[in-house]
């Protein structure tokens, strides 16, 4: 695998030669002794200047474990690691880009470059690494773990997040291959990417159920026009469990002046669809579109809430580009962008309206400054909003804003709460344990479809009700490991299921489907549920 200058003078930086391998043992025996981990490693300066870093730190220790010098010692590895929050919501995300691939949709806010997939730039940090491995998805996903796991991070509990434009769009035979391969990265332990091997998706499925990087959900975007019945069983051929989406407004003026190519009714279809098949639902909203005022943001915000009902959202202001045809737009004094300012009052306002059943995974693209032609370049705005909430005497109570992330967790003062609201033609329940600080610890969400649900063609689902998620927060354990008061080792996931049987049993439900990612299906296996064509059922 080609390294690019960049990792292989990162790679270089961090070598743990003779002398930097015996500092790390005194800067590591000072840290488990009670020391502070930067005032650590500031006590023990290299040679030749400069300090070792947090990478330098995580290899010697796993250097040490394998050799047997010290004992695995998971607190130590804690103070250590670098960037624990990548993996406090219980899982490790890994983001990999499809290769550049034409886009049906026209929308005037799109960045193009022709080296990118649509609406992606190559600074931005995953298109970055996407480039360097040619859009390779063995490499990218191989490439990773291995980055992940000289960080320090867990890699057996992997989200795989797929971008790049239409999904949809790109040739089936492409997609298939690209997961395939995605699995096969997972799948290898060896440090060097195996060649391509025969078998397909199916073999590399089968093989992940039981790997050490297991795949607990798989991410596509896509657009609300191309999602239909047979693009859903095909997506769950793939192994799909969540679906991003840009709705990015809920405005048919708004979004035929933006050239979106659809309307908000191909939105609400998509959604009752994708959460008739049990999807998690991601939707992209976007403020500051031509045409959009503060003012009509915040009224066009609420509506999100009005039968959508999404369980994730991404608030991506619209940014200002060169390479984008709303560039033109703004040259003929047509379109003025936001200011930081009014940004931060506007998303200051609406973030407190977040339901609890959903998380707000992003309020800003991480474009780099300096594409951006006007307007807001800031990328720390979720900091700037928290502040201005903060000032207002607001909070937010989304899912993100409540994880309970690396805390320790007492099951017996954590009370179960059970949220019922209407999405569309479906009845659903966020079913929670909260501790009693507001913190959420775990939760299930239960779809009770109804007469009016739309049909999705895939008997499993025949008079089922439906797990679409089931989600237990702290730091990422390995499977098997035990961790003092942690929310993943409390059996809450158990119990999260229990009571969704009870509550689709009152209902007059005879049979719960879940939508399985691949390596969690022997989770379910071993709680009573039975292979179907495309997801786990049961009789309860």
């Amino acid at each position: 695998m080609k390294l690019s200058e960049r990792q292989q003078r990162w790679r270089k930086f961090n070598a743990l030669t003779p002398q930097k391998l015996a500092q790390a043992r005194l800067v590591l025996d000072e840290i488990r002794d009670g020391g502070e981990v930067m005032r650590s490693l500031r006590n023990y300066p290299l040679e030749g200047g400069g300090y070792l870093t947090k990478a330098a730190l995580v290899g010697a220790y796993n250097q040490m474990v394998e050799a047997g010098e010290i004992e695995p010692d998971r607190s130590l590895l804690e103070k250590i690691r670098m960037k624990p929050m990548r993996t406090l919501s219980g899982v490790t995300t890994v983001t990999v880009l499809t290769k550049p691939y034409p886009c049906p949709g026209k929308c005037i806010f799109c960045p193009t470059d022709v080296r990118m997939p649509k609406s992606y730039l190559p600074d931005e940090p995953g298109a970055m690494r996407a480039l360097e491995h040619q859009f390779d998805p063995y490499e990218q996903v191989h490439a990773r773990l291995r980055a992940l796991e000289n960080l320090g991070h867990p890699t057996d509990k992997i989200e795989l997040l797929i971008l790049g434009g239409t999904w949809s769009s790109y040739r089936r035979d492409y997609q298939e291959w690209f997961i395939a391969r995605c699995f096969d990265a997972m799948n290898d332990l060896t440090p060097t990417p195996l060649p391509e091997r025969e078998g397909g998706l199916l073999e590399a499925q089968t093989v992940n159920e039981t790997a050490a990087h297991r795949n607990v959900g798989l991410v596509i975007e896509t657009r609300p026009d191309e999602i239909n019945p047979d693009e859903l069983r095909w997506l769950r051929h793939l192994g799909v469990t969540k679906v991003q989406m840009g709705a990015q407004s809920l405005d048919d003026h708004i979004l035929e002046i933006n050239k979106r190519g659809h309307d908000v009714e191909s939105t609400r279809k998509a959604t009752e669809l994708l959460r008739a098949a049990g999807f998690k639902i991601v939707l992209h909203w976007m403020p500051n579109l031509l045409g959009a005022t503060p003012q009509g943001d915040r009224a066009d915000f609420s509506k999100l809430w009005d039968g959508f009902c999404p369980d994730e959202i991404k608030i991506y202001p619209n940014q200002l580009l060169a390479n984008a045809e709303l560039y033109e737009y703004w040259k003929r004094g047509e379109f003025h962008p936001y200011s930081t300012e009014e940004l931060v009052d506007l998303i200051a306002d609406i973030k407190p309206t977040i339901p609890r059943y959903c998380r707000v995974n992003r309020v800003i693209r991480d474009i780099p400054g300096n594409n951006v032609v006007e307007g807001n370049t800031r990328t720390s705005l979720r900091q700037d909003i928290h502040s201005e909430m903060k000032k207002r005497g607001t909070r937010c109570q989304c899912i993100r804003c409540r994880e309970v992330r690396g805390k320790p967790v007492d099951s017996d003062s954590l009370r179960l709460d059970d949220l019922v609201y209407q999405a569309g033609s479906a009845e659903e329940h966020f079913i929670s344990f909260v501790t009693p600080d507001d913190g959420l610890a775990g939760f299930i969400r239960l779809s009770l479809p109804t007469k009016d649900s739309p049909p999705t063609g895939m008997t499993d689902l025949d008079d089922a009700a439906l797990i679409r998620e089931v989600h237990v927060y702290g730091q990422s354990l390995s499977f098997g490991e035990e961790q003092t008061g942690a929310a993943q080792h409390l059996g809450l996931g158990t119990r999260l299921l229990e009571e969704a049987d009870d509550i689709a049993r009152v209902h007059g439900f005879s049979r719960m489907a879940v939508i399985s990612a691949i390596g969690t299906r022997h989770y379910y296996l071993n709680r009573g549920f039975e292979r179907g064509e495309y997801y786990l059922v049961k009789k309860i």
